[in-house]
């Protein structure tokens, strides 16, 4: 969809074995389609729901403070803040 903001990813570690990244979502930002090359790990720090567009539909995902989700490689999606509050989260990628 046009018009929407870019979320804003940070790289905090990336070295041999990780790339950890600070992911922050105004209402309605996106990451852009992307596909994971690395198993991850998302850490939530808010509360807040997200629009994943995958191509097999959209799908939302709620995601609670301090409740840590894994997802394998292979993954492909858009990523979008549905939430009316500035959404964030840790994504840990496994090399």
């Amino acid at each position: 969809m046009a018009g929407r903001q870019h979320a804003v990813a940070t790289v905090q570690v990336d070295n041999d074995e990780v790339i950890v990244t600070e992911w922050r979502f105004v209402p309605g930002a996106e990451t852009g389609r992307h596909r994971h090359g690395y198993d991850y790990v998302v850490v939530p720090m808010t509360d807040g729901t997200l629009l994943l567009e995958t191509a097999d539909g959209d799908k939302h995902a709620t995601l609670v403070a301090g409740q840590s989700y894994f997802r394998k490689a292979g993954v492909e999606h858009n990523v979008v803040n549905a939430s009316d509050h500035e959404v964030v989260f840790v994504e840990t990628e496994l090399k």
